[in-house]
């Protein structure tokens, strides 16, 4: 079976929730949504798991809840303190446990998915692989923003000199 549409079939009920929608509205890293953000990893959590003969089914699902937390977590509130990265994780958890049956293991990886500032490590070798593809894709969403703005700022500097250039020559 094509992989592309396995993944989708193990998160099918997952990615198309109205609750987990709702991450869309949320900035995760620079310009990228919590949605895209948490799609990225768990697509990237399943190949991982797959090739290695793990349980790839529960790495994507979990992979796909484990920032379902629904705020804006850059605006500090009374209601959203600040730590986030220390208690997002369990945030997570009570979220997705109330729209799923989660195994012991989909629990593990959304709790601790931010290891080692979790200070307990994960249980499962899944955990740990979503763990760190977390890290990898906000590092390269990351990256991704700053090249593009990066670019955008020598495109403003080239047109800024070419216009320069123009009005000085009309004067």
């Amino acid at each position: 079976m094509d992989k592309n549409i396995d993944f989708l079939l193990c998160v099918k009920d997952v990615k198309d929730n109205d609750t987990v929608l709702k991450m869309k509205n949320f900035i995760q890293h620079c310009d990228t949504s919590c949605y895209e953000h948490c799609y990225k990893v768990a697509f990237i959590s399943y190949l991982i798991c797959r090739r290695l003969h793990l349980d790839y089914k529960a790495a994507a699902r979990a992979g796909f809840l484990h920032d379902l937390f629904l705020y804006d977590w850059h605006i500090k509130s009374e209601e959203h303190k600040p730590l986030h990265g220390f208690r997002h994780p369990y945030i997570a958890l009570r979220n997705a446990s109330k729209l799923y049956n989660l195994s012991k293991k989909e629990q593990d990886i959304i709790k601790k998915h931010m290891w080692p500032l979790t200070v307990i490590p994960p249980r499962y070798l899944e955990s740990y692989i979503v763990s760190f593809v977390d890290k990898y894709c906000a590092i390269a969403e990351s990256i991704d923003y700053y090249k593009e703005n990066k670019r955008f700022q020598k495109l403003y500097r080239y047109a800024y000199l070419f216009f320069g250039l123009i009005i000085f020559k009309l004067v």
